[in-house]
Order: C-alpha cells, then sequence, then structure tokens
C-alpha cells in the first residue's frame, strides 16, 4: 500500500558567485507551476502527489530545468543550495508583495527570520484520525529528519554555530503546538487560535508538523512535514521521503506506536522532550544528543536513524521502494549538506568557495540524473 507523496521545494535565486538575487516576481509571471515566497529571493514549486517515486525524482528534476532555463534568459543566474542566506543579505527584507497584508504582517513580525529555504514533505493519509496519528509520531521524530537534512550552517558568511540555523531561529508559531489526541481536538485548538490571534489564518502554523488539506482544519487528507532544511540531491530526498513513508506505513499496520500509547512521557513531556530535541539536532544534526521519546534514554541522531531504518527496512521492501531507502546509509556514512560543508570549513576553506562550489555541484548532480532518469520526458 504506497501513499501518495508531494513536496513543496522553496529555493533561492542568485549567481553562480553565491549573490542571492530576488527575480520571483519575473518568475512567476513567466512560468507556470511557481509562486511567490513573502520575499522575492526564493520561489518555490510544487510537485504532483504520486506514489511512484521514479515519478516523483521527474517531478522534482524538470520544474528546476525549466527555472534554470528561464533565469539563464535573464542573466547570468542560477540555483542557490542552503536554507539561509548563507553569503549575505540578513539585514534586510526584499519583498515580493508590497501590497499583501499577511506579507506586511510576516515581515514585521517576524523580520528575515523566514526568509529560508526548506523542503516540506507531504504523504496523503485520508483518514483523520489515522493522520493524526502519523501526526503524533512524526512530531516526536521530526527532529531525526532535521538531522539528515540540515544545510544551513552559514548566515552573511558566518558560521553560526548551527547545523540548521533556519530551524534554529525559525520563529515557530503558535508558540507551543499540542500533540493533538483527535481530529476534534485539532479542530477547537485552531478555532481558537485564530478567535485569539495567535494565528493570522489557517496557514500560519508553523510547527515540524501539521495535518493539512483543501479545507483546513476540517477537511484534511496528508501530513506535511515541515522542518526539513532544503535538500538539494533528489535521491538523497526521496531517501528521506521513504523513510518517512515506511515509518507511517509501519504505524498504520501497528497502532501501538503511537506516542500517547507507546510512552511513558505525558503528552506535555513529551512536547517539551522533542522542541529540546529539534534545539539540539538544529545545533549538531547527526552527532546530536537525543532523547528518546519512547523512554527517555539518551541517544545520539544518527544512531536512532539507524534504528528506525533497520526497523522500517521490510516494510519498504514489501511495498516496492527499499531501493529508494538505501540512499540514506550514504548520508549516515559520509554526513549531511551542513556537514560535509563544516569540514571544509574547519580546514580553511572559505564560506564564499564552499557555497560557489556547493551551486556548481547541484548543478551538475541535476544535469547528470536528468541524463539518466528522466530525459526520456524531457520536453
Amino acid at each position: 500500500m504506497a501513499l501518495s507523496k508531494g513536496f513543496e521545494v522553496e529555493m533561492y535565486t542568485g549567481t553562480p558567485n553565491g549573490d542571492v538575487v530576488g527575480l520571483s516576481d519575473k518568475i512567476t509571471a513567466s512560468l507556470d507551476g511557481f509562486v511567490r515566497e513573502p520575499d522575492s529571493r526564493n520561489v518555490e514549486y510544487t510537485t504532483a502527489p504520486s506514489s511512484s517515486y521514479d515519478q516523483l525524482l521527474c517531478s522534482l528534476l524538470l520544474p528546476r530545468q525549466q527555472l534554470r532555463n528561464y533565469l539563464q534568459q535573464l542573466g547570468d543566474y542560477t540555483l542557490i543550495p542552503g536554507s539561509t542566506l548563507s553569503l549575505g543579505g540578513s539585514d534586510r527584507f526584499v519583498r515580493s508583495d508590497p501590497n499583501n497584508p499577511y506579507h506586511d504582517y510576516i515581515e514585521q513580525t517576524y523580520g528575515t527570520k523566514v526568509v529560508t529555504a526548506s523542503i516540506h514533505i507531504n504523504i496523503g493519509i485520508s483518514d483523520p484520525e489515522v493522520l493524526m496519528r502519523a501526526c503524533r509520531l512524526i512530531r516526536v521524530e521530526a527532529p531525526l529528519f532535521l538531522a539528515l537534512s540540515a544545510s544551513s550552517p552559514f548566515i552573511d558568511g558566518k558560521a553560526t554555530g548551527y547545523h540548521s540555523t533556519r530551524w534554529g531561529i525559525f520563529p515557530q508559531t503558535p508558540s507551543r503546538v499540542p500533540l493533538f489526541a483527535s481530529h476534534g481536538e485539532h479542530i477547537q485548538w485552531v478555532e481558537a487560535q485564530l478567535a485569539a490571534g495567535t494565528m493570522q489564518n489557517v496557514r500560519h502554523l508553523w510547527s515540524s508538523v501539521r495535518p493539512n488539506g483543501d479545507k483546513r482544519p476540517y477537511d484534511l487528507n496528508r501530513l506535511e512535514l515541515r522542518i526539513c532544511d532544503l535538500v538539494t540531491d533528489p535521491i538523497a530526498l526521496l531517501a528521506i521521503t521513504a523513510l518517512l513513508e515506511a515509518r507511517i506505513l509501519q504505524l498504520i499496520a501497528n497502532p501501538e506506536l503511537d506516542p500517547l500509547i507507546a510512552s511513558k512521557f505525558t503528552a506535555d513531556e513529551l512536547i517539551d522532550m522533542t522542541a529540546a530535541n529539534e534545539m539540539a539536532a538544529a545545533t549538531n544534526s547527526l552527532d546530536a544528543s537525543l532523547q528518546h521519546w519512547q523512554d527517555g534514554r539518551t541517544i545520539l541522531a544518527h544512531d536512532w536513524i539507524a534504528e528506525i531504518y533497520d526497523s522500517v527496512w521490510m516494510t519498504a521492501k514489501e511495498n516496492g521502494f527499499s531501493c529508494f531507502l538505501s540512499p540514506l546509509q550514504k548520508i549516515l556514512r559520509e554526513g549531511n549538506e551542513a556537514q560535509k560543508w563544516l569540514q571544509l570549513h574547519k580546514v580553511g576553506v572559505s564560506t564564499h568557495s564552499v557555497m560557489t562550489q556547493a551551486i556548481a555541484n547541484i548543478r551538475d548532480r541535476e544535469i547528470e540524473l536528468q541524463e539518466k532518469i528522466c530525459s526520456s520526458v524531457v520536453s
């Protein structure tokens, strides 16, 4: 029973030299399928839901190729990896839509803390109570997905002390989100937040995981994992997604994995523990020391991910996507993007050189994958 999956991909645009340049107004006016963020320096595209990993791979690559071709028409512009303004520009907000009142609120309330790029992974789950159960489990394990995806160790040319500066400084809103025990509790809570003004609208729920759908909070049909930094390599992203899908399928088969059943901690204690784990993962990613939600034991993020990988492998194999899960081992072995960049930085490579090399690397990787896998569907 493969689940449907889709992505929201936010990326910065700029020069091969690493300067981030706001072009989203031109992009969204000229290309279908791209939407503006409040700041014009990044742009978002969304892949159509699919249960096929092969199809998802090309759905990730083809809009990016289209965007790269368009950027070349505008000038010497390209796509820039990372989830923060790595080489500069965090001192100012560059509005994409000066007349949008919600964007006014975002700029005035949060400033450039929200001018980040990321990946949101959506997994289709039609039963609202199963969806809430999945949100509970993935919420307490979200720090592990952050650890795998961290790609924002720099801001304004300096190492910040975080592996994911994006999540380290991101204004999670509202500040405390429950582990919803039911769909009904979620509806009541959202209605109360809207009435109190702690949420400006139903989209203004910025937590690591949230239930999503066409008429939130009433009609829900997917889990949205929002904690991940931008993962530029599609193979790595699909491996992270395969871990997420296999874990949810495991939960569907065994509802006893629900943290409200399987943990010795109360829901409030789990929220506090998870918040601390998120900050630890934002700081040290795969090397972070975390508390396990079931019994409170201390475990390295790397080792916890390896444990889950082993436990879900057969689920992935039985559902035909274990080959997409297996590249996760490479991330565990070699490190995530932030760790690789910081290794270079520690031996004296400048932040500028690290980022310009990364820009070239993702371009070359996309070309390689397109030629190997997606060339037959490129128009």
